[in-house]
């Protein structure tokens, strides 16, 4: 190990807590906010460029980008978390058989999910809740963006693993760049070529394709800390195992998120029509941006948390979370207010419909009435999974996305209608929230039981 990559490592456990979390959280929150803002510019190019149809669409497509997503975590959460424990422990070696078992599951897994959508796609798409109306649109999309969802996959698990291993500003740039091209990308295809919802498609697949590219090139680099080798390809149940054990969580949300959006979209169908499905997908590109501050932070925690657990640094853990939590808890405050305040100009952005516009504005100001809390169940939930709790990780994952959420939409909705669908959101956010703030009371009584041992 070279001066540098120690000098890397050496600060996780000696670094001030602030500058350290400011360091590996600002370049995860900088990248994923760019690439999150681009998602939104790119429903705009196509609100504004296609229509209203085709934003209802593309807002069926999520839950079926939603299972990529689910892949991607599964493995590159787990791996980056796996990665971040066995650096502090000093098992380099180990962290390597990580990175290798782990390209081979993320091949795997997305050559299967992949044709299981191309055989699959109208049926899957019907069962999310396109109608006749959205389906043409979503079913253009996704059959552009099926070869890039393996690009994505490769790019975000190894991006997770960069960040782990002591490179998150190079992680962030890997977000920029695909940012970058599919911001000047997508009008080209949308607009100059007249491509519409498939020239979306095509600049997302282009983009994700050179970012792939870019993370790949890091760990072929033997001058890294952790790069690929002969030798750390054969799967190996020691080494696979705990990483699809603290995978599952994040997996599990993905995956849920999947459920959750048929049930709201066909729910969101039966009471409002297309225009209701247009609003959901406004008000998920919206508090999209605000949970990927959240998620940044949370990315820039895990490999602080994950190297001082494997350390048993347990008072430089503790800090990092309720730092970690604070800063999260008042973005969603901020993204909340800003909902409440401002949701007619926030839906302008996304359509000129009159109609549409009222629609989202109602969508934002009741799905968002509690949102200001649920920045700290989601870090709680991070938390878990960066201490290798797979176990209460996914339990936490399970509350706001299924345990809570499923039977206020079927509930709310007999009573409120349309808005009943809305205010599932805010009563999920504060069940959740009481949910995580138990559990962790619960978890640092055990940590300071670990704490007194050593």
């Amino acid at each position: 190990m070279n001066n540098t990559n120690n000098n890397r490592l050496q600060e996780l456990d000696t670094a001030p807590l602030g500058k350290l979390l400011w360091k590996y959280s600002l370049p995860a929150v900088v990248g994923i906010v760019v690439m999150s803002i681009y998602n939104i510019i790119d429903r705009i190019f196509i609100g504004q460029g296609v229509g209203p149809d085709a934003i209802a669409g593309l807002a069926i497509t999520f839950p079926v980008m939603n299972v990529s997503v689910a892949f991607g975590v599964l493995i590159g959460a787990g791996a980056s978390a796996r990665t971040s424990i066995l650096l502090g422990m000093q098992a380099k070696d180990k962290a390597e058989q990580v990175l290798g078992n782990s390209m081979v599951m993320t091949l795997v897994f997305g050559t299967f999910y992949i044709a299981m959508f191309a055989i699959f796609m109208d049926p899957v798409l019907r069962m999310f809740g396109a109608s006749d109306t959205s389906l043409p649109y979503a079913h253009d999309f996704m059959l552009y963006i099926l070869p890039g969802l393996m690009f994505n996959n490769i790019t975000f698990s190894f991006n997770n693993v960069m960040r782990a291993s002591g490179y998150p500003t190079k992680a962030m740039i890997t977000m920029f760049i695909g940012a970058g091209l599919n911001v000047i990308l997508a009008p080209i295809f949308i607009f100059w070529f007249k491509m519409g919802i498939k020239g979306a498609a095509i600049a997302t697949d282009i983009s994700m394709g050179v970012s792939m590219l870019f993370v790949l090139a890091h760990f072929f680099n033997k001058n890294n800390e952790i790069h690929f080798k002969s030798g750390i390809y054969r799967l190996r149940r020691d080494i696979l195992m705990p990483i699809l054990a603290i995978g599952a969580a994040p997996c599990i949300v993905n995956s849920a998120g999947c459920v959750i959006n048929a049930v709201i979209n066909n729910t969101v169908y039966h009471y409002g029509g297309d225009q209701a499905v247009a609003a959901i997908g406004i008000f998920t590109a919206v508090t999209g941006l605000v949970v990927t501050f959240v998620i940044g932070v949370c990315m820039g925690m895990q490999p602080i948390v994950g190297y001082n657990y494997g350390a048993k640094r347990f008072d430089r853990l503790m800090r990092t979370f309720w730092m970690s939590a604070g800063v999260c808890t008042i973005v969603c405050t901020i993204g909340c207010l800003v909902c409440q305040i401002f949701p007619e100009a926030i839906s302008r952005m996304f359509t000129s419909d009159p109609s549409l516009i009222a629609a989202s504005a109602t969508t934002l100001r009741l799905a968002t009435a509690a949102f200001w809390i649920a920045g700290f169940q989601m870090v709680v939930t991070n938390f878990f999974q960066s201490v290798g709790e797979a176990g209460k990780s996914i339990f936490m994952s399970l509350t706001r996305q299924v345990l809570f959420i499923i039977p206020f939409l079927l509930i709310l909705p007999q009573f409120w209608k349309i808005d009943g669908v809305w205010l599932a959101f805010p009563f999920s956010d504060l069940c959740s929230t009481v949910t995580a703030a138990l559990m962790m009371v619960w978890q640092i009584k055990k940590i300071r039981r670990l704490e007194n041992r050593n």
